[in-house]
Protein backbone atom coordinates (compact mmCIF):
# COMPACT_ATOMS: atom_id res chain seq x y z
CA UNK A 1 0.00 0.00 0.00
CA UNK A 2 1.33 3.43 -1.35
CA UNK A 3 1.31 5.95 1.58
CA UNK A 4 4.48 7.79 1.18
CA UNK A 5 6.00 10.18 -1.88
CA UNK A 6 8.79 7.78 -1.98
CA UNK A 7 6.70 4.32 -2.15
CA UNK A 8 4.57 6.39 -5.01
CA UNK A 9 7.84 6.67 -6.83
CA UNK A 10 8.94 3.04 -6.26
CA UNK A 11 6.44 1.56 -7.69
CA UNK A 12 5.77 3.85 -10.99
CA UNK A 13 9.96 3.00 -11.94
CA UNK A 14 8.61 -1.05 -10.90
CA UNK A 15 5.97 -0.86 -13.29
CA UNK A 16 7.93 1.32 -15.84
CA UNK A 17 10.53 -1.20 -15.57
CA UNK A 18 8.06 -4.21 -16.11
CA UNK A 19 6.15 -2.76 -18.61
CA UNK A 20 9.55 -2.31 -20.92
CA UNK A 21 9.22 0.93 -21.03
CA UNK A 22 11.76 2.77 -18.53
CA UNK A 23 14.69 2.90 -21.06
CA UNK A 24 12.75 3.88 -24.11
CA UNK A 25 9.92 6.56 -22.95
CA UNK A 26 10.43 7.23 -18.83
CA UNK A 27 7.86 7.50 -16.89
CA UNK A 28 6.28 10.52 -18.22
CA UNK A 29 3.30 9.32 -21.07
CA UNK A 30 3.27 10.64 -24.08
CA UNK A 31 1.06 13.03 -24.45
CA UNK A 32 -1.28 11.39 -27.26
CA UNK A 33 -1.57 7.93 -27.11
CA UNK A 34 0.16 5.91 -24.21
CA UNK A 35 -3.00 4.92 -22.68
CA UNK A 36 -2.15 1.92 -20.78
CA UNK A 37 0.85 3.80 -18.82
CA UNK A 38 -2.00 7.12 -17.92
CA UNK A 39 -3.94 4.28 -16.77
CA UNK A 40 -1.11 3.03 -14.24
CA UNK A 41 0.24 6.33 -13.32
CA UNK A 42 -3.41 7.85 -12.59
CA UNK A 43 -3.83 4.07 -10.77
CA UNK A 44 -0.62 4.28 -8.58
CA UNK A 45 -1.56 8.20 -7.78
CA UNK A 46 -5.31 7.26 -6.76
CA UNK A 47 -4.08 4.64 -4.58
CA UNK A 48 -1.04 7.32 -2.91
CA UNK A 49 -3.77 10.00 -2.53
CA UNK A 50 -6.39 7.35 -1.52
CA UNK A 51 -4.37 6.73 1.65
CA UNK A 52 -3.05 9.91 2.61
CA UNK A 53 -6.75 11.50 2.75
CA UNK A 54 -7.77 8.08 4.73
CA UNK A 55 -5.26 9.31 7.31
CA UNK A 56 -4.44 13.05 8.74
CA UNK A 57 -3.89 14.81 5.12
CA UNK A 58 -6.94 16.04 4.41
CA UNK A 59 -5.94 18.82 2.62
CA UNK A 60 -4.90 16.38 -0.43
CA UNK A 61 -8.76 15.27 -1.21
CA UNK A 62 -8.98 17.51 -4.11
CA UNK A 63 -5.61 15.42 -5.07
CA UNK A 64 -7.27 12.81 -4.93
CA UNK A 65 -10.52 13.56 -6.59
CA UNK A 66 -8.90 14.66 -9.69
CA UNK A 67 -6.61 11.26 -9.92
CA UNK A 68 -10.03 9.29 -9.25
CA UNK A 69 -11.38 11.40 -11.95
CA UNK A 70 -8.84 10.22 -14.47
CA UNK A 71 -8.41 6.66 -12.96
CA UNK A 72 -12.26 5.79 -13.75
CA UNK A 73 -11.90 7.70 -17.44
CA UNK A 74 -9.34 5.50 -18.28
CA UNK A 75 -10.66 2.42 -16.82
CA UNK A 76 -13.87 3.00 -18.83
CA UNK A 77 -11.68 3.61 -22.11
CA UNK A 78 -9.65 1.00 -21.71
CA UNK A 79 -12.27 -1.77 -20.14
CA UNK A 80 -9.83 -2.40 -16.91
CA UNK A 81 -11.76 -2.72 -13.75
CA UNK A 82 -8.76 -3.22 -11.25
CA UNK A 83 -9.69 -1.65 -8.42
CA UNK A 84 -6.50 0.14 -6.21
CA UNK A 85 -4.57 -1.15 -3.33
CA UNK A 86 -4.43 -4.72 -5.14
CA UNK A 87 -1.48 -4.97 -7.60
CA UNK A 88 2.43 -4.73 -5.71
CA UNK A 89 4.82 -2.80 -7.52
CA UNK A 90 6.05 -4.10 -10.91
CA UNK A 91 2.70 -4.49 -12.76
CA UNK A 92 2.60 -4.67 -16.79
CA UNK A 93 -0.44 -4.18 -18.46
CA UNK A 94 0.52 -5.36 -21.79
CA UNK A 95 -2.81 -4.53 -24.30
CA UNK A 96 -6.01 -2.50 -23.32
CA UNK A 97 -9.50 -4.72 -23.50
CA UNK A 98 -11.46 -6.36 -20.44
CA UNK A 99 -9.67 -6.70 -17.59
CA UNK A 100 -11.85 -7.46 -14.31
CA UNK A 101 -10.44 -7.62 -10.80
CA UNK A 102 -12.05 -8.66 -7.59
CA UNK A 103 -11.39 -6.02 -4.90
CA UNK A 104 -10.66 -8.59 -2.26
CA UNK A 105 -7.42 -9.51 -3.89
CA UNK A 106 -4.12 -9.51 -3.41
CA UNK A 107 -1.50 -9.47 -5.63
CA UNK A 108 2.40 -9.72 -4.90
CA UNK A 109 5.00 -8.09 -6.99
CA UNK A 110 6.01 -8.07 -10.78
CA UNK A 111 2.05 -9.53 -11.97
CA UNK A 112 1.67 -9.29 -16.13
CA UNK A 113 -1.19 -9.25 -16.97
CA UNK A 114 -3.21 -10.19 -20.51
CA UNK A 115 -6.35 -8.73 -21.97
CA UNK A 116 -9.59 -11.05 -20.75
CA UNK A 117 -8.46 -11.74 -17.21
CA UNK A 118 -10.80 -12.34 -14.67
CA UNK A 119 -9.39 -12.31 -11.29
CA UNK A 120 -12.36 -13.18 -9.03
CA UNK A 121 -14.78 -14.26 -6.17
CA UNK A 122 -17.51 -16.88 -6.72
CA UNK A 123 -20.95 -18.22 -5.21
CA UNK A 124 -21.58 -14.50 -3.55
CA UNK A 125 -18.49 -14.94 -1.41
CA UNK A 126 -15.95 -12.30 -0.42
CA UNK A 127 -12.82 -14.34 -0.73
CA UNK A 128 -11.13 -13.79 -3.81
CA UNK A 129 -7.81 -14.95 -4.80
CA UNK A 130 -4.18 -14.64 -3.12
CA UNK A 131 -1.82 -14.24 -5.85
CA UNK A 132 1.65 -14.31 -5.42
CA UNK A 133 5.07 -12.46 -6.88
CA UNK A 134 6.65 -12.78 -10.54
CA UNK A 135 2.86 -14.47 -11.62
CA UNK A 136 2.48 -13.75 -15.12
CA UNK A 137 -1.48 -14.38 -16.24
CA UNK A 138 -2.05 -15.19 -20.02
CA UNK A 139 -4.93 -13.92 -22.25
CA UNK A 140 -8.27 -14.88 -20.99
CA UNK A 141 -7.28 -16.64 -17.94
CA UNK A 142 -9.74 -16.97 -14.85
CA UNK A 143 -8.25 -17.17 -11.70
CA UNK A 144 -11.79 -17.77 -9.40
CA UNK A 145 -12.25 -18.13 -5.37
CA UNK A 146 -10.69 -18.71 -2.36
CA UNK A 147 -7.66 -19.71 -3.18
CA UNK A 148 -3.63 -18.61 -3.76
CA UNK A 149 -1.18 -19.20 -6.59
CA UNK A 150 2.72 -19.56 -5.37
CA UNK A 151 5.72 -17.58 -6.63
CA UNK A 152 6.64 -17.50 -10.06
CA UNK A 153 3.91 -19.02 -11.78
CA UNK A 154 2.78 -18.43 -15.04
CA UNK A 155 -0.59 -19.21 -15.89
CA UNK A 156 -1.47 -20.36 -19.61
CA UNK A 157 -3.76 -18.37 -21.88
CA UNK A 158 -7.58 -19.59 -21.48
CA UNK A 159 -7.03 -21.50 -18.30
CA UNK A 160 -9.29 -21.71 -15.27
CA UNK A 161 -7.85 -21.83 -12.04
CA UNK A 162 -9.91 -23.14 -9.05
CA UNK A 163 -7.72 -24.85 -7.05
CA UNK A 164 -4.72 -22.73 -5.26
CA UNK A 165 -1.41 -23.84 -6.60
CA UNK A 166 1.30 -24.18 -4.02
CA UNK A 167 3.99 -25.04 -6.02
CA UNK A 168 6.54 -22.67 -6.66
CA UNK A 169 8.05 -22.10 -10.67
CA UNK A 170 5.59 -23.84 -12.53
CA UNK A 171 3.30 -23.15 -15.70
CA UNK A 172 -0.59 -24.16 -15.20
CA UNK A 173 -3.15 -24.52 -18.22
CA UNK A 174 -6.16 -25.65 -19.37
CA UNK A 175 -9.68 -26.07 -18.45
CA UNK A 176 -9.58 -27.02 -15.25
CA UNK A 177 -6.00 -25.51 -14.98
CA UNK A 178 -3.63 -28.10 -14.03
CA UNK A 179 0.16 -28.16 -14.12
CA UNK A 180 1.82 -28.62 -18.22
CA UNK A 181 5.35 -27.98 -17.23
CA UNK A 182 7.64 -26.80 -15.15
CA UNK A 183 8.73 -23.59 -16.23
CA UNK A 184 8.86 -20.55 -13.73
CA UNK A 185 7.19 -17.28 -15.06
CA UNK A 186 10.53 -15.30 -15.63
CA UNK A 187 11.03 -16.07 -19.36
CA UNK A 188 7.28 -13.66 -19.88
CA UNK A 189 8.83 -11.34 -17.37
CA UNK A 190 11.30 -8.26 -18.21
CA UNK A 191 14.67 -9.67 -16.67
CA UNK A 192 15.25 -5.98 -15.60
CA UNK A 193 13.17 -6.63 -12.77
CA UNK A 194 15.74 -9.76 -11.11
CA UNK A 195 18.75 -7.67 -11.58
Amino acid sequence: MITKKSELEYYLQQDAIASWRLKKNGLRPKLFGDEIWKFQVALRKTEYYHNICRGSKKIFIIHYLWHRFLFHRLSVKLGFSIPINVFGPGLSIPHYGTIVVNKATQVGKNCRLHEGVNIGATNGSAAAPKIGDNVFIGSGAKIIGDISIADDVAIGANAVVVTSITEKGVTYGGVPAKKISSNNSHSNLCKELFK
